[in-house]
């Protein structure tokens, strides 16, 4: 047995730092991976509702609703498998949430645990993921602004990067603030949104697809809304990890999952109804919806806020999945590297038939999160039993289940290969069941029979 990941990991200087005092302390967190001390912890669970419902009210979750239309499966069908896709991958989200207040730990260095050193390969990974998820959100971002101010593209992403990039700098609980004002501005702006859609066009889209081509839109449609829900999974014990350590588990739950499913269900509901009129121009759909004028301008607005909070997001999990690599930078320097690297990957979206790469982008850059979900809970399961709280600087990760996560991790992802349905990539099983993706439900069974199996039937540990 041995430490997990190496202990000197949590004793690194660029890892610690400034904290937070408590709620409404603005100054900048330069605090990174390392556990915050019992005595340093504050505040409610009430604020994981906030935390986690205002970054999902964005043209993103927007944007994926309307290819529920595209898809062809109507409204009806496009509701239900909104509603299924976003709840299953949200309850990885809300469980993981409740890590924080046990750990006092972010969820990429809680995941050493079970990885050891070779957390690495997640780590790599999610720090990509947060530039990838900079892009999908950002792009929608920098196309309100250009229409806002008539100015390039190019320069609106810029604007709207570095807004994102010094809300990233500042950390913890300047993002929660942001969040909790932004909650109340996006559902109002929203909101209105959605009621003149449904006073002012058709909604009721009928199905276009038909018999087995129906079904394989429809299960294509769950992954699509599950991929948005369950990239979360990676950056949930992020936000959570303040609370004190006697926060009941239920209710950061609750709160987690309640914020997420009715932000997705909402915003998803909206580009459904509207589909006809939003589609591949978003910005300009939801300000021809609102009728222009101030409520144009008001809806513009709202759009570039939403995504400048949803991004500071990616970019402070991105400086923490940067740290647990072990790339000894301070928190605040490494959120804005990701920030910087996003720059590319949106102009990129934006060049041409966005729907398209959009799709791409989404489902290919989390369908490796369900195996992390598996692989993490199932180590973490046998520790907390019969304890409310851990420390996962003292606990040990045996070299043999760092390899087999790992093992268990890539091969999850192999079996799940076949079952991808992509523009860049049509799985062999996908073709032959109509488009129907399962990928993400492969990728967390496999994992978990292998992972699972290891530990039930591995060698004793000491």
């Amino acid at each position: 047995m041995e430490p997990a990941a190496g202990a000197r990991i949590w004793t690194v200087e660029a890892f610690t730092g400034r904290r937070p005092a408590g709620a409404g302390d603005l100054s900048v967190e330069t605090h990174g991976i390392a556990p915050i001390p019992e005595q340093d912890r504050y505040g409610r669970p009430g604020r994981m509702f906030t935390v986690w419902f205002a970054p999902q009210i964005t043209m993103t979750g927007v944007f994926t609703g309307t290819l529920a239309i595209t898809l062809g499966l109507g409204l009806w069908l496009g509701l239900a498998a909104v509603a299924i896709g976003t709840i299953i991958g949200s309850l990885p989200v809300a469980y993981l949430c409740t890590w924080g207040p046990r750990t006092g730990t972010a969820q990429l260095p809680n995941s050493r645990m079970a990885f050891g050193p070779l957390v690495v390969l997640p780590g790599v990974l999610q720090w990509l993921s947060s530039i990838a998820w900079d892009g999908l959100v950002g792009l929608f971002g920098g196309e309100a602004l250009a229409l806002l101010l008539g100015i390039p593209f190019w320069l609106a992403v810029l604007i709207v990067l570095s807004a994102q990039g010094i809300v990233g700098f500042f950390g913890y609980e300047v993002i929660h603030r942001v969040q909790a004002v932004l909650t109340v501005v996006l559902f109002a702006t929203f909101l209105t949104l959605a009621i003149k859609l449904i006073t002012g066009h058709q909604i009721n889209t009928p199905a276009t697809a038909e018999g087995a081509d129906l079904a394989g839109s429809f299960v294509l449609m769950v992954s699509i809304s599950l991929s948005l829900a369950i990239s979360w999974s990676t950056y949930a014990a992020d936000f959570s990890r303040y609370l004190p350590a006697t926060t009941p588990p239920r209710r950061v739950f609750g709160f987690t999952f309640a914020g997420l499913v009715g932000a997705y269900l909402f915003v998803q509901g909206i580009g459904i109804a509207g589909a006809s009129l939003l589609g591949n121009q978003t910005a300009e759909g939801v300000r021809t919806v609102m009728g222009g004028g101030l409520l144009g301008v008001i809806a513009l607005l709202a759009i570039t806020l939403a995504s400048i909070g949803s991004s500071a997001m990616n970019d402070y999990s991105g400086s923490l999945a940067l740290q647990t690599i072990g790339v000894r930078v301070r928190r605040p320097l490494s959120a804005l590297v990701v920030t910087a690297a996003a720059f590319t990957l949106i102009t990129w979206l934006h060049a041409s038939d966005t729907a398209t790469r959009f799709t791409d982008v989404l489902l290919l850059v989390d369908y490796w999160i369900p195996a992390f979900v598996a692989i993490v809970i199932i180590d973490w399961l046998p520790r907390i039993r019969g304890r409310a709280t851990l420390d996962p600087t003292v606990e040990h990760t045996d070299r043999r289940d760092a390899v087999a996560a790992v093992v268990a991790f890539l091969l999850a992802y192999a079996a799940s290969v076949p079952f991808m349905n992509t523009t860049l990539w049509h799985g062999p099983v996908a073709v032959a069941w109509h488009g129907a993706d399962l990928a993400y439900f492969v990728n967390f069974a496999a994992a978990a029979l292998l992972y699972g199996g290891w530990r039930l039937l591995g060698p004793t540990r000491a």
